[in-house]
């Protein structure tokens, strides 16, 4: 069973070489995670809809970095007040989306 399962990961892992995909195995299940390609940008090149919504959701936060991928999703590297940090991730719209 086990040489099924690994001749199943290989056939897959082989198939996306367009892609980004790790086989992640748990409770004898495969999954493959896909890893979106991030490029990063100038802070003052985030659309202002996620700066209002940054504002309005975190306030007193301070973004650090910006990074958009291909389908104009931001990850932003973001300080809290209390000096902790988090990634937060918004489309164009400032809608937050969850990674």
């Amino acid at each position: 069973m086990r040489k099924i399962v690994f001749a199943t990961a290989l056939a897959i892992g082989s198939m996306s070489l367009g892609m980004a995909a790790t086989p992640i195995f748990h409770d004898g299940i495969m999954e493959e995670v896909f890893f979106q390609d991030y490029k990063e940008i100038a802070t003052a090149d985030v659309p202002a809809a996620i700066l209002t919504a940054l504002e309005a959701d975190f306030p007193g936060a301070t973004l650090n970095k910006a990074y958009v991928n291909e389908e104009d999703h931001y990850k932003l590297e973001v300080s809290a007040e209390d000096g902790t940090t988090m990634e937060l991730y918004a489309d164009a719209e400032g809608n937050w989306l969850e990674m």
